[in-house]
């Protein structure tokens, strides 16, 4: 397992492109915050409205293309509001820190209208808060200036506790950014988060309430961890965990580093270690608090490494790659193919008289997305008086389709 400071994404993530609104009330630097992007300065004049800004792929540092959106009071109805609610990814709701009312009115009035203007599906649309004009008066100090994700951080303003208490409450809340378009702290940062709120959600993977993994990523996660337990120990020794670190992010996992991670798990989980190997247990604590510290792309990187979409489910490209035949051919397991399945039978043929018993065969496969075929196979294998798989039996079932 990786720790979260090593991580370099090397998978591309399902979309190409993030659509960024923003919003809140007049005068809170909505539209500076853009121009100040854009220009690298901070403009002297503001129009009422900013233009639809487009920023290439090869400029953001989650490579894609990336729309930004401003919203004028002035110059647009709640109905226009609400049809490019529907149409972005991601919402930025800007306060300015200075003024208690703008933070107010996030809660009262703001997340309230995006959540009742998001998809009729019941999805929430994801938010990231914003506290602009951190520059001003009192609330300058730059050692200070924040983001806010799930990991509670010390710091001094008095807006901060009123942040979390909203985050609390809106769980579709990603992040909160304190910036200042004047002086430009954080403004990349603001774009940054707003980008990973949509490549890299926190919703489908972790319960704010419950400061926990949702049911669907852990489950997720539980078949990796057998996908990778090569010898079925229910461990994860360094050669494994080195194979899962070059197979999910194509690098070796540093001694230094793997030293780490298992210091961090002896010193957060009693469970987390075994014979200094790492345990389920273990596994999803590390997942859990990649997420509680921001870092859900190592999680979604693993995640999609092993097939699975935005919604946890495993994609249909994943589970049946298409195949081309040609025309009078016909397809067979190659020798590397037979070699693994012959191996993976004798590793699960525990008590070694070369079948598989019912709690076996189970185990053997515990890690399919989906049961392969009924239990009953005894029409359509190879099985021993009793009914249970043989090598061979398994070694032809895995022409079935459903396997």
């Amino acid at each position: 397992m990786v720790s979260s400071s090593s991580i370099t994404s090397s998978s591309s993530s399902l979309r190409r492109s993030v659509r960024i609104l923003l919003v809140g009330d007049p005068g809170v630097g909505k539209t500076s915050l853009i121009l100040s992007l854009v220009s690298e300065e901070f403009p002297e004049e503001v129009p009422p409205k900013a233009e639809e800004i487009t920023i290439p792929a090869d400029v953001t540092p989650e490579n894609v293309k990336t729309n930004i959106v401003d919203f004028s009071s002035i110059e647009q109805s709640d109905e226009n509001l609400g049809e490019e609610i529907q149409r972005a990814h991601v919402v930025c709701v800007v306060y300015a820190v200075d003024d208690e009312t703008s933070l107010d009115r996030v809660s009262t009035h703001w997340l309230p209208f995006i959540r009742d203007h998001s998809a009729g599906d019941g999805s929430r649309k994801p938010v990231v808060l914003v506290g602009n004009k951190i520059d001003l008066g009192e609330f300058f100090n730059p050692r200070n200036f924040i983001i806010l994700t799930l990991e509670i951080l010390s710091v001094d303003y008095s807006t901060i506790d009123h942040v979390l208490t909203v985050m609390e409450e809106f769980n579709e809340v990603e992040s909160c950014v304190e910036c200042s378009a004047k002086t430009l702290h954080n403004i990349s940062e603001m774009f940054y988060y707003a980008q990973k709120a949509v490549l890299h959600p926190t919703a489908p993977l972790y319960v704010m309430e419950e400061q926990d993994l949702t049911e669907a990523c852990k489950k997720a996660l539980i078949r990796i961890f057998k996908v990778c337990d090569i010898d079925g120990d229910g461990l994860l020794n360094d050669y494994e965990l080195n194979h899962f670190q070059r197979r999910c992010f194509n690098a070796p996992l540093q001694p230094t580093v793997l030293d780490e991670v298992k210091a961090v798990l002896m010193r957060n989980t009693p469970d987390g270690i075994r014979d200094d190997c790492v345990t389920l247990s273990g596994f999803l604590f590390l997942h859990c608090l990649f997420i509680q510290r921001g870092r859900n792309e190592t999680t979604w990187a693993v995640l999609r490494r092993f097939g699975y979409n935005e919604a946890l489910e495993m994609s249909k490209d994943y589970l049946l790659p298409h195949v081309k035949i040609p025309p009078g051919a016909s397809t067979e397991l190659s020798h590397r193919g037979q070699q693994f399945l012959m191996s993976l039978f004798e590793r699960s043929d525990k008590d070694g008289d070369g079948a598989l018993s019912p709690d076996e065969f189970k185990r053997v496969f515990s890690a399919c997305p989906n049961p392969p075929f009924s239990s009953d196979i005894k029409r359509s294998v190879q099985t021993n008086e009793k009914g249970w798989t043989t090598q061979h039996g398994k070694i032809n079932s895995s022409n079935f389709e459903n396997y």
